[in-house]
C-alpha cells in the first residue's frame, strides 16, 4: 500500500480486518493539518478511511451517519461501514460525484443542484419533534455559544478586523441572544458548496463530511450559501428554498444577518493565519455587504 501520508499501522490492520486486504490507498485529505482521510480500494470495492480530528467530531459525525443519514435517499450520503473508538476512525463507503467547486456547471444546472441541496437539507434536518430535550437544550446553547465566540474571533483576528467592522460584529453578535428561541434541527454544520459531490449524469447529489453535524438552529445551515455563492448568484437561494420547502422566519432572517457576521469575523480571524485567501475574502465581503448602522 502506498501513500503520502501511510495510515498507522494499527488503523490499517483494524480497516483491513473490515474491508479485507487492501489493494491500494490514496491520500484524499483535504489541505488542512487536521484533516486525514484515505481512499482505499478492496474485494469490496472502495471505502473511506476517516480519522476525526477530535473526540467531539468522532461522537457527532459516528452520530449524524447512524442516526439522520439512514432517513435519506440512498446513494446521497456515505453508509457508515464500522467505527473504531480507539482510532476514532470511521470507514465509508463511496458515493458517486465530483466535488462540485471542481465543476464548471451551466446556471441553469447549478440552480438544480441548489434546490436538490434544499430537499437534501430539509430531510437531514428532521423533524424538530423527534429531537430529545437535550437535543433542544444543546441546539440553543450553540446559538449562545456562536454569540460568545465573537470576541474569541476578534481577538484572534486583532488589527486585520477594523474598528467599524468590530463593533459592527459585536452588535450582530447581541442582537443574535436577543432574538428568542429559533427553529431547531440536526444540522450538517458545514453545509457548503465543497463537501457537495454532483454525478452529472443522473443529475444527482451527495453531501459528505458531518463532522459539525449537530442540534442547532435551522438557519445556521444555510450561512455559508448566503455568504458564498448567493451573494453571486441570488437566484441559486431562491431554487434552494424551492427545495427546501419554506421561507426562512422573520426570526430566523434576523438570526442569518448576526450569524453570518460572526462567520466573517472567524473566517478573517482563521483564514489569515492559514493562508486561505477564499475563506479571507468570504468574510471580508460579508462585512462589507452588511448595514453599517445596525443588523437591521
Amino acid at each position: 500500500m502506498t501513500t503520502r501520508a501511510p495510515i498507522p499501522p494499527a488503523l490499517a490492520e483494524w480497516a483491513e480486518g473490515v474491508v479485507g486486504p487492501v489493494r491500494s490507498v490514496r491520500d484524499v485529505s483535504h489541505p488542512r493539518p487536521e484533516s486525514r482521510v484515505w481512499e482505499l480500494t478492496s474485494a469490496t470495492g472502495r471505502t473511506f478511511l476517516k480519522v476525526a480530528p477530535t473526540p467531539k467530531f468522532y461522537t457527532r459525525e459516528t452520530r449524524a451517519y447512524r442516526e439522520a443519514a439512514p432517513a435519506l435517499e440512498r446513494g446521497t450520503v456515505p453508509r457508515l461501514v464500522e467505527t473504531d473508538a480507539r482510532h476514532r476512525a470511521l470507514l465509508l463507503t463511496a458515493v458517486p460525484g465530483r466535488a462540485v467547486p471542481d465543476l464548471t456547471l451551466a446556471p441553469a444546472r447549478r440552480r438544480a443542484l441548489h434546490r436538490r441541496a434544499g430537499s437534501w437539507l430539509r430531510r437531514f434536518h428532521g423533524d424538530a419533534r423527534d429531537l430529545t430535550a437535550r437535543d433542544h437544550a444543546e441546539a440553543a446553547g450553540e446559538v449562545e455559544r456562536a454569540a460568545r465566540d465573537a470576541e474569541v474571533h476578534l481577538e484572534r483576528a486583532g488589527d486585520l478586523i477594523g474598528p467599524r467592522e468590530r463593533d459592527l460584529v459585536r452588535r450582530h453578535a447581541t442582537a443574535l441572544t436577543l432574538l428568542g428561541p429559533l427553529p431547531t434541527g440536526y444540522v450538517h454544520g458545514d453545509f457548503q458548496e465543497r463537501n457537495w459531490l454532483y454525478d452529472a449524469g443522473p443529475g444527482a447529489l451527495a453531501v459528505v463530511d458531518l463532522e459539525r453535524a449537530r442540534p442547532h438552529a435551522a438557519v445556521f445551515d444555510v450561512v455559508r450559501l448566503v455568504c458564498g455563492p448567493w451573494a453571486e448568484d441570488p437566484a441559486l437561494g431562491t431554487a434552494f428554498f424551492e427545495g427546501f420547502g419554506r421561507r426562512l422566519t422573520t426570526t430566523e432572517e434576523a438570526a442569518l444577518r448576526c450569524l453570518c457576521a460572526l462567520d466573517a469575523a472567524s473566517a478573517i480571524s482563521w483564514g489569515v493565519p492559514h493562508g486561505d485567501e477564499e475563506m479571507v475574502a468570504r468574510g471580508r465581503a460579508t462585512l462589507a455587504r452588511l448595514p453599517a448602522g445596525g443588523t437591521a
